[in-house]
């Protein structure tokens, strides 16, 4: 978990759900969201209080994305993550990654157990930037 080989192969994947992705440009959800969509990736924005955010179709839930999400990105407090990561998993997602302060060892557990790919307490847009 965390280690730049795992990274590595997180960035080579191309379509991300951003689970909490706010529609509040100075939230970290919503500016690391954006800066992935500039650096190539499909962004598809899981919040269910909105149905669009920065201009694309938000869902309420994984479950409910029409299309094939390779990256999970998690923007939750930790006691939400559990149901997401059981989610990332019945969605066929490839890997989880927990955002900053994001830990919940049980979920990256399961996670990994169903052959998942797992980052906890790590930001997608530092580590995008180290790597760059």
């Amino acid at each position: 978990m965390n280690d730049i080989d795992t990274i590595k192969k997180i960035y080579q994947m191309k379509t991300i759900a951003v689970v909490g992705m706010s529609p509040k440009p100075e939230r970290p959800s919503h500016y690391v969201a954006m800066y992935l969509i500039e650096n190539g990736y499909e962004v598809i924005p899981v919040n269910p209080g909105h149905k669009e955010i920065a201009g694309i179709t938000s869902y309420p839930s994984l479950l409910d994305i029409p299309k094939k999400v390779d990256v999970v990105d998690v923007f939750r407090r930790p006691e939400h993550v559990l149901l997401i990561a059981e989610a990332a998993i019945e969605i066929g997602a490839k890997a989880l990654w927990l955002q900053d302060d994001v830990i919940h060892d049980d979920a990256a557990n399961l996670a990994e157990k169903a052959g998942l790919l797992v980052v906890m307490n790590d930001c997608m847009l530092r580590r995008h930037r180290q790597a760059s």
